[in-house]
């Protein structure tokens, strides 16, 4: 299809990915030429640095050795709810940060469940605050991730692989020795690479879990010089150093992608047999239980404690929300007007790329560092503080772009190869086979891609966090002000508000997207 005429132009999309690029190019070239490289970082923020790269680096080993045991379990057990459980895999990347805090402290926290246990048992209680607050969080949110990159390398062994394993007589030692392990010898180093780069550019964990000289990141002191010391060239130095961090962690997970696998197969579904015995089981099983409380009870923390203080949420909490439902309406709209036209124009495959490079900028730079160039753009001509919502509408959008382009992408592709043929004979191109084919088929996709823009959207504390004046907030900006105020009943209810906001916003989308769709 890459020199095949199409019925539709590739200029929209050329259009939206030359904004995006402009957007996040200007706003680094801002960083870069507001940094002032004479004056030097102090002892504290290279100690942020060194903080920024231990965190990183033990969330990524710890997420990862906890998951190759539940990843393994999963791939060789059937039982019921196992679709589901893998399903719920993918909830944590949607759930606002700010709530699986608080859902962790509840069960993890000084005064929470398991030091409750530790007290009656005459132990100390458990240290959340600082490094152990943070990896614990990252663990959270990874793990999951980690368990679904690994698992699908389990999955990608071709059955007729271990047919032959049990032909020759392979006890399960022998299956570890010479098709589980060279599997991982592929896939984990990618896995350890992704988490770390995640974990590089995490801001609302260690706003929340972090703090003080010896446990602040790298963007937690951007924020820190921006907000406290309205010191623009320290933050403007510290987000050349996060970006450098950040684009090093990325080369390091694409020079890790697993290269060529074990074949191909026949999809015939595998019984495993040499995982049969008591203590095999057993150990699955505690993998699997283990894997799943750690997921479910800080959300069933967040449940039990929310609903004890929904009934008394200030004003302020129902304004932020509204506050919040406004940004992500915005901000979804302003991700689907990008999004799917540069889809489309990556999906004609004809020298595009650096349409699919300018869509991906967004996952190499953060958040945080977009939002301190676009201030130092704004503050010669404008007020920053009075353009934070419509900021942090663009810049969510922006985040969210690279995860809606490999949603709709693909089946961008699929309906120019079905249906492109027949449009150019029919005559059919531009505006009306947009209208009339493309769009209805891609549908479920858009539908799909837009409630997940949504839901990180109406979680976010990032740019908000930069922008916000006292009288402006969004709802996850405010749990944290209430946490702050040591309000945490009121950020409890706040916080089970916001969880039923962002589900519901994906959902509304994601089903109307499928709502009578073409397929």
């Amino acid at each position: 299809m890459a020199d095949r005429a199409q019925p539709i132009g590739a200029g929209p999309g050329i259009g939206a990915a030359a904004i995006v690029a402009a957007l996040i190019l200007g706003s680094l070239a801002a960083v870069a030429l507001r940094a002032e490289p004479g004056t030097g970082l102090g002892p504290a923020d290279w100690q942020a640095v060194r903080f920024t790269l231990m965190q990183a680096a033990l969330s990524a080993a710890i997420s990862v050795a906890l998951a190759v045991p539940v990843a393994r379990a999963l791939a060789r057990r059937r039982f019921a709810g196992r679709s589901a459980l893998i399903t719920l895999l993918g909830a944590p990347f949607i759930l606002p940060v700010i709530v699986a805090v608080l859902g962790l402290l509840t069960v993890f926290g000084r005064a929470g469940w398991v030091s409750q246990a530790l007290g009656a048992a005459g132990l100390e209680p458990l240290r959340i605050y600082g490094l152990h607050g943070v990896v614990l969080a990252h663990v959270f949110f990874n793990l999951p991730l980690a368990t679904r990159l690994i698992l699908q390398g389990w999955q990608e062994i071709p059955a007729e692989r271990f047919r032959l394993a049990a032909h020759l007589g392979a006890d399960a030692g022998a299956i570890w020795r010479l098709l589980e392990a060279p599997m991982l010898a592929r896939s984990v180093p990618a896995a350890l690479a992704v988490v770390f780069a995640i974990c590089l550019t995490s801001f609302a964990v260690a706003l929340t879990l972090g703090g003080g000289p010896r446990a602040t990141t790298v963007e937690l002191a951007i924020y820190q010089a921006f907000r406290f010391d309205f010191d623009l060239g320290r933050a403007a130095l510290l987000a050349c150093i996060q970006i450098a961090l950040t684009v090093l962690a990325a080369g390091l997970a694409l020079r890790a992608a697993p290269g060529g696998g074990f074949g191909a197969g026949l999809d015939r579904p595998l019984r495993r047999w040499d995982a049969q015995s008591g203590l095999l089981r057993a150990q699955d099983g505690a993998a699997i239980t283990l894997a799943a409380l750690f997921l479910l009870l800080p959300l069933a923390a967040i449940a039990v404690n929310g609903l004890a203080g929904v009934t008394s949420l200030p004003a302020s909490v129902f304004r932020a929300a509204g506050t919040s439902i406004v940004i992500a309406a915005a901000s979804t709209a302003t991700l689907l007007v990008l999004a799917v036209p540069m889809a489309a124009s990556i999906a004609m495959a004809r020298r595009t790329g650096w349409i699919e490079l300018a869509g991906l900028l967004g996952l190499a730079v953060s958040p945080l560092v977009i939002g301190t160039g676009l201030f130092i753009v704004v503050y010669p001509f404008a007020d920053p503080f009075a353009l934070a919502l419509p900021v942090t509408a663009l810049v969510n959008a922006i985040s969210a772009l690279p995860f809606a382009l490999r949603i709709l992408v693909p089946r961008a592709r699929a309906v120019l190869g079905d249906f492109g043929r027949l449009g150019l004979s029919l005559n059919m191109g531009g505006l009306p086979f947009r209208r009339l084919v493309l769009l209805p088929r891609m549908r479920p996709q858009i539908g799909f891609a837009a409630g997940l823009g949504a839901a990180l959207s109406m979680g976010d504390l990032g740019v908000i966090a930069l922008f916000a004046d006292p009288e402006v907030a969004t709802l996850p900006l405010q749990i944290y002000r209430l946490m702050g105020a040591y309000r945490m009943e009121a950020a409890a209810g706040a916080a089970l508000l916001l969880l039923a906001l962002s589900m519901l916003a994906f959902w509304i989308f994601d089903r109307g997207g499928r709502w009578h769709a073409e397929v």
